[in-house]
Order: structure tokens, then sequence, then C-alpha cells
């Protein structure tokens, strides 16, 4: 299987019950500070903003946090990183009423409160230190 382009970028439609799954491994653990990032944008640009940010530091903690008008806002922070370096992960988000939850390899992590409504995210694009297997959205 051939890995998809880092950074990737999906246009999407997200709604209650929506389920984000991406696929993929981390990379070259000798970068400082590896890292894998999720934006889901509110337009099809980069600068629009994000509903939610979700950044990994491998080895190190987990940020969450949300882009409006040009401003990052407070962010959420943990130090559990269910990530192992070169191993294969499924990171699953799911878009419910209240939150986005999100699952690494089937177990419950985090949760993160809608700030900007999911229905407004319009793109969703994964970047950094990984190398991509599939990223799926159902409805």
């Amino acid at each position: 299987m051939s890995s998809l382009p880092v950074p990737y970028k999906l246009p999407v439609s997200l709604s209650v019950g929506s389920c984000v799954i991406i696929k993929g491994t981390p990379i070259d653990s000798s970068v400082n500070d590896p890292q894998l990032q999720v934006d889901f944008y509110t337009d099809m640009d980069e600068d629009s903003d994000i509903a939610f940010c979700f950044r990994v530091h491998f080895g190190n903690h987990v940020v969450m946090n949300r882009r409006e008008f040009g401003i990052w806002m407070l962010e959420e922070t943990t130090d559990y990183v269910p990530f192992e370096d070169g191993k294969q992960f499924e990171l699953c988000i799911y878009v419910h009423y209240n939150e986005y939850e999100v699952k690494v390899n089937g177990e419950y992590i985090y949760a993160f409160v809608h700030r900007i409504p999911p229905s407004y995210v319009k793109m969703i694009q994964v970047c950094r230190d990984v190398s991509l297997d599939s990223v799926l959205v159902s409805n």
C-alpha cells in the first residue's frame, strides 16, 4: 500500500455522528520534536478558522485548540501520548453533539468541547512527521 502525500487535505462535511479515521505511522524520530497535526478548517484554505487543532508532540504531550480570526485561543494539553515510535496507529475523531471524542487504537483518550460548530468544517488537513495510510470520513 502506498502512503498518502503529507500534508494531506480532504474536503469534508461534518455533522453529529461523523467520524474521521486516520491511519498512519510516526516517522523519523531523529527529528527534533516530531509531531502529528490534524486541523479541521472552516474553509478550503489554510488561512481560515480552525474549529479543532489536534497536535501530537510524540513522546511528550498533546495540544488541542482552535483558531478564530487568525488568533489561537486557550489550548488544552495532556501528557498522555499513546503513540509508539514506528508503530502504526489508528486515530478516530468522533463528532458528538457537544464535543470531539478522540480515540487512539480503539482507546478513548481525549475530548474537546466544540467552540465552533462542526457543521462549519469544510476541510481536514493532516500534516507533520507521519507516513499516512488512509484518511476517511464516515457519516
